[in-house]
């Protein structure tokens, strides 16, 4: 027996590809459909997201309601205790067996880990500018700050707080629709990507280039970061993200940012030599497969390969315009070992002028690289490497 949130959701995944992945097929659907309240836009979204978490548990002889409905019932089950669904199956089922494979986990217990947080639905995130974090705080109420506190995240919580405004928030308000946000106040943004701004550290003095910026979520942290000051150059291949940067910059009051398409090749956007320069590359996204799960069925190991070399072109191409002592960041948001230190080995060994430094409050340079696990921040998993040129 189907359910009318069954059979909606089902008709959101009939229409979901590998050209029209989950996420956008539900954003088209809700935005057309002025009578959602939150709550159903809340319970469809977790509705289609639980299909593809527990896609490969599901009868494909089902219909698709009814298989709407067997991923419901596992994600109640499982919610309710992670034990009841047993390891083996969770390392069997959860991703691809390539993907785990690519995966390199420090333990058995932290892979067991890494698998059941996938399982779960996502938290979400959000970043006031530090000047109203405490006020956001208290206008939105349900909200709680970030725990750094597991003795495997490698964080000193006692003088080293890797992103002390960040917010995880739990109520049950459209966040979008908050005066709040509105006035640019916040971003929603998860709290990985927040611990990137704050592993560039960026000076309000310096000169930093955002080089892969997207629609600008980190370069509007590192311009908080730097109080509106220095300068911050914004570079994207994609004209409608710059515009998208743009509008989301002039919601915030962010003022010192230029942004200009570059398609990170080896003609450089500006002559500038920065202070520091961020490259948050392109990527398979493994680490966002808790909250896009569809994502886990689509992407392939060929994609994989083909990250690995646009990802060392942009450390070769960007790295030229460090000045001496610029520091150089690395961030992609997957955790595969193919587009983490495979790249950080490769890059490192071919310049030898670049010395790792630290990052977020270690007590010694990685040299291979900091990886920030899901299991352990209870958000997307994030890999982060750095250099000074010396």
């Amino acid at each position: 027996m189907s359910t009318p949130l069954a059979q909606r959701a089902a008709h959101v995944i009939a229409q979901v590809s590998p050209d029209a992945p989950a996420d956008f097929v539900l954003r088209r659907e809700i935005g057309t459909d002025p009578d959602l309240d939150s709550v159903e836009k809340r319970a469809l979204t977790g509705a289609v997201f639980a299909f593809f978490r527990w896609f490969a548990w599901l009868d494909t002889t089902d219909a698709l309601p009814r298989r709407v409905l067997a991923a419901l019932d596992l994600q109640k089950r499982f919610d309710a205790d992670p034990a009841a669904i047993k390891p083996e199956a969770l390392a069997a089922l959860a991703l691809p067996p390539w993907a785990l494979a690519s995966l390199d986990f420090p333990s058995p217990e932290a892979r067991l880990a890494y698998l059941r947080q996938l399982q779960r639905p996502p938290s979400l995130w959000i970043r006031p500018q530090r000047e109203f974090a405490a006020s956001i705080a208290r206008a939105l109420r349900h909200t709680a700050p970030a725990d750094f506190g597991s003795p495997s995240l490698g964080f000193r919580p006692a003088d080293s707080t890797p992103a002390p405004t960040a917010l995880r928030y739990t109520g049950p308000s459209d966040l979008f629709k908050a005066e709040e946000f509105k006035k640019g106040l916040f971003e929603i943004q998860d709290l990985a990507s927040q611990i990137v701004g704050h592993a560039c550290a960026p000076l309000p003095t310096e000169t930093w280039w955002d080089a892969c910026c997207g629609e600008g979520g980190k370069t509007l942290h590192l311009s908080d970061l730097m109080d509106n000051k220095g300068v911050i150059w914004a570079t994207d291949r994609h004209t409608g993200r710059l515009a998208t940067l743009r509008k989301r910059a002039g919601r915030a009051q962010a003022f010192n940012y230029r942004a200009v398409t570059w398609n990170g090749g080896p003609f450089l956007p500006t002559k500038t030599k920065f202070d520091g320069i961020l490259v948050d590359a392109p990527c398979s996204g493994v680490g966002t497969w808790q909250r896009n799960p569809h994502a886990r069925w689509t992407l392939t190991e060929t994609d994989i390969r083909e990250l690995f070399a646009i990802q060392l072109q942009l450390l070769e191409n960007t790295h030229k315009a460090l000045k001496p002592g610029g520091r150089l960041v690395y961030a992609v948001c997957t955790i595969t070992r193919q587009e983490t230190t495979e790249v950080v080995r490769a890059f490192s060994a071919a310049h030898p002028e670049l010395e790792p430094i630290t990052l977020l409050g270690q007590t010694a340079p990685a040299a291979d690289g900091l990886f920030l696990w899901p299991h352990e921040l209870d958000a997307n998993g994030m890999f982060l490497a750095a250099w000074r040129k010396r």
